[in-house]
């Protein structure tokens, strides 16, 4: 049965739960041989695009973009399956924290990711319209990333000023940078890593290093059409978040202590994306992956405010016969 909707329409008709003609579906993974040009980044991920037929795309690009600019080191390798590892970051102690000064939305890594997203946008407009959103890191996040995670805990306690001025600098550069990314991209995929996560930071935490900064970086991207807050790992602090103004929430879904599918349909009126393990993904059969699929759609009772995805990025080793189950799956079912 042919599909009676196009990925934009289908997506726009799930953000506003109004009626599709089956659940929009994506997922995304590292491409760490290409992450590091434009130009490669851009191949990857269209071929990536155009070999499973996805309804959106979230712009996958190497995690370690949003540091660069304050000067961390890091070495990539082109092997496919290695990942980047960090060789030096700008804060190692208290006050290194007053380095990180606000920087360029438009140069360096952050411009060469705004170069990334222009050739995305020309090369989609070519295809069936499909509608992109980029990744940005909450400003909390990004100063996890800055420091060794040990050092950002003790001076969230011991030093919360000299963390609160990092923060705004971070911050200020990504309220720019979010303007940047949402002239060319159709939003942008907000994303806590661990930070997240009660694992790391306590609740009350949250509301004075987190929120504050997410909310400002999330309102210079309220233009866009397609915003979309991702909240990763176990115990993690979603339903604390389902008031921030995106057009859909993504988790971790089968991380320990989360709220499944249907709960979080229950409490907001937004699109909830995600359903699929990563662990399924990777070492399920593709037995096992329809099954999770069939699942989550009736854990949803058919709501068209579903969008299928994996809990998080897909793992570089998992099965492109998994990967194409997904696909087919979802494509072929019906609501």
């Amino acid at each position: 049965m042919s599909d009676k909707m196009n990925p934009m329409e289908r997506v726009r008709a799930a953000l506003e739960g109004d009626s599709v003609d089956r659940p929009a579906v994506s997922l995304w993974r590292h491409f760490y041989e290409s992450e590091t040009s434009a130009p490669d980044l851009v191949d990857a991920m269209l071929r990536w695009q155009r070999t499973y037929g996805w309804d959106f795309m979230k712009v996958n690009p190497r995690a370690q973009y949003h540091i660069e600019p304050w000067g961390a080191k890091v070495r990539y390798f082109r092997d496919g399956v290695t990942k980047p590892a960090i060789l030096d970051l700008p804060v190692k102690k208290s006050v290194d924290w007053t380095s990180i000064k606000p920087v360029s939305p438009t140069e360096g890594a952050l411009g060469e990711q705004l170069q990334a997203l222009d050739m995305l946008k020309r090369a989609l407009k070519s295809d069936q319209r499909i509608p992109f959103v980029q990744t940005i890191f909450s400003p909390l996040s990004i100063a996890g990333d800055l420091a060794d995670p040990a050092q950002l805990k003790s001076d969230l306690t011991e030093h919360p000023d000299l963390v609160h001025a990092a923060l705004e600098a971070i911050t200020s550069t990504f309220e720019r940078y979010a303007a940047e990314c949402i002239n060319l991209a159709d939003g942008i995929f907000f994303a806590t890593t661990e930070w997240g996560s009660r694992d790391n930071i306590t609740a009350e935490q949250y509301v004075q290093f987190g929120r504050p900064y997410d909310l400002r970086v999330l309102a210079a991207a309220q233009q866009a059409e397609f915003n979309i807050l991702h909240v990763c790992k176990d115990h993690n602090m979603l339903l604390d978040l389902l008031d921030y103004p995106v057009r859909a929430f993504s988790w971790a879904v089968h991380g320990i202590g989360n709220s499944g599918l249907a709960e979080v349909l229950s409490k907001t009126d937004k699109a909830v994306i995600g359903g699929v393990s990563l662990s399924t993904l990777q070492q399920g059969s593709e037995d096992d992956v329809r099954q999770q699929l069939h699942a989550d759609l009736d854990a949803v009772d058919g709501s068209p405010r579903w969008l299928a995805a994996a809990d998080c990025s897909a793992d570089v080793t998992s099965p492109a016969k998994n990967v194409a189950a997904v696909a087919n799956t979802v494509k072929a079912m019906r609501l």
